[in-house]
C-alpha cells in the first residue's frame, strides 16, 4: 500500500500564499474587532459633539445642583438634580430586587437543583428577557399600580412599581451569567471542599461563591445597567415627576428618570435651530454614557484585583 508522502519543503510561491492568507487573516479579524470600539468611540463623539453647547451657554451648576426643570418656560430651567435622583432611586430599587433573588437563583440552579430540573427551570428565566418592555410597562400600569393604589399609596405610579418591574427584566441577565460563573468554578473545587470535610452550604458560601465572585459582580453590573438604559417601563411606569422625593428614599412617590426624559423630550425639542432644550437631553446622555463607562471601568479593577488575590492563595 502505497504511503503519501508530504511535502516538507514549502517552495517560495506556497510561503508567499501561505504568508498572504495568514496576513490577511490577521486584517480581517482586526478590522471585524475594530468595529465595535470605533462604534462606541463615534457614539461618544457624536453626543459630547450635542452636549457640550449646553454647557458652554449654561454652565454646569444649575443642571446638576438646582431642582427646577421646566424646559419650556420662558426663560427655561434645566435643573436635573431630580432627574438625577430618580433614575438613581429606581436604578437602586431593581438592584434591591434583581441582585439577591439573581444570585439565590443562580447558586439553586449550579448546585441545589437536579439537573433535569436545571434544564427546564433556566431557559424559563432566560424568556423573561425576550417579553417586550413595554409588556412589563402594561403589567405595571394595570396589575401593580392599581395595587399599590389599594395598599396605602398615593399613585400607583411611583419608583417603587417601576423598581420592582425592573429588577424581573434584569433577573435572566444576572441569574445567567452568575450561573455561568459558578459553573466556571469546576467540579474539582467542589469535591476538594467536600473532601476535607466542609458542608454543602459552606462550600457554597465559602469556596465557590468566593471563586466565583468576579463573575458574579459582572452579572451584577450587567443588570444594573439594564435597569439603568431601560426607557419604556419607567416612561410608562414612574409618573414622570420631576420632583425630588420626600424623603429623597421614598419610593412611594412619582419620579422622573434620564432615560424616560430624554425619550420624552426629544420630539418636542427645536432640533434644527440648536435650542438649549435640543441639547440639554444630549447631555443627559453623556451623563449616562459615562457613568456606565466608569462603572466599566471600576468593575474591571475589582475583577483584576479579585483575580490576583485568589492566584495568591
Amino acid at each position: 500500500m502505497a504511503v503519501r508522502q508530504e511535502q516538507m519543503v514549502l517552495t517560495a510561491a506556497q510561503q508567499w500564499r501561505r504568508k498572504s492568507l495568514a496576513a490577511l487573516g490577521r486584517s480581517v479579524l482586526l478590522l471585524v474587532t475594530s468595529i465595535a470600539a470605533l462604534s462606541v468611540l463615534a457614539i461618544i463623539v457624536f453626543i459630547a459633539r450635542d452636549a457640550l453647547p449646553f454647557f458652554r451657554l449654561r454652565g454646569f451648576e444649575e443642571f446638576f445642583t438646582t431642582s427646577g426643570w421646566y424646559p419650556s418656560q420662558d426663560p427655561p430651567q434645566f435643573g436635573a438634580l431630580p432627574i438625577f435622583i430618580g433614575s438613581a432611586l429606581v436604578t437602586a430599587g431593581a438592584a434591591l430586587v434583581a441582585v439577591p433573588l439573581g444570585v439565590a437563583a443562580a447558586v439553586c440552579l449550579s448546585d441545589v437543583l437536579p439537573f433535569s430540573v436545571r434544564q427546564v427551570v433556566k431557559p424559563v428565566v432566560e424568556m423573561l428577557a425576550a417579553i417586550p418592555s413595554v409588556a412589563y410597562g402594561f403589567f405595571a400600569l394595570v396589575v401593580l399600580a392599581p395595587w399599590m393604589q389599594t395598599h396605602g399609596a398615593d399613585s400607583g405610579t411611583n419608583a417603587l412599581n417601576v423598581s420592582i418591574i425592573l429588577g424581573v427584566m434584569a433577573l435572566p441577565t444576572v441569574v445567567s451569567v452568575s450561573e455561568d460563573a459558578l459553573q466556571a468554578a469546576g467540579r474539582e473545587l467542589r469535591e476538594g471542599s467536600y473532601a476535607l470535610g466542609a458542608t454543602r452550604a459552606e462550600t457554597l458560601l465559602r469556596v465557590i461563591i468566593p471563586a466565583a465572585s468576579s463573575g458574579i459582580l459582572a452579572a451584577v453590573l450587567l443588570g444594573i445597567m439594564r435597569a439603568l438604559g431601560e426607557t419604556m417601563v419607567v416612561w410608562m411606569a414612574s409618573g414622570n415627576a420631576a420632583q425630588i422625593p420626600t424623603p429623597w428614599y421614598n419610593l412611594l412617590q412619582p419620579v422622573r428618570t434620564l432615560t424616560a426624559t430624554i425619550a420624552g423630550d426629544m420630539g418636542e425639542a427645536d432640533h434644527v435651530t440648536g435650542s438649549a432644550r435640543y441639547h440639554v437631553l444630549f447631555a443627559m446622555g453623556l451623563c449616562l454614557l459615562l457613568f456606565c463607562f466608569t462603572c466599566n471601568v471600576i468593575s474591571e479593577q475589582i475583577v483584576a484585583r479579585q483575580r490576583r488575590r485568589l492566584q495568591g492563595r
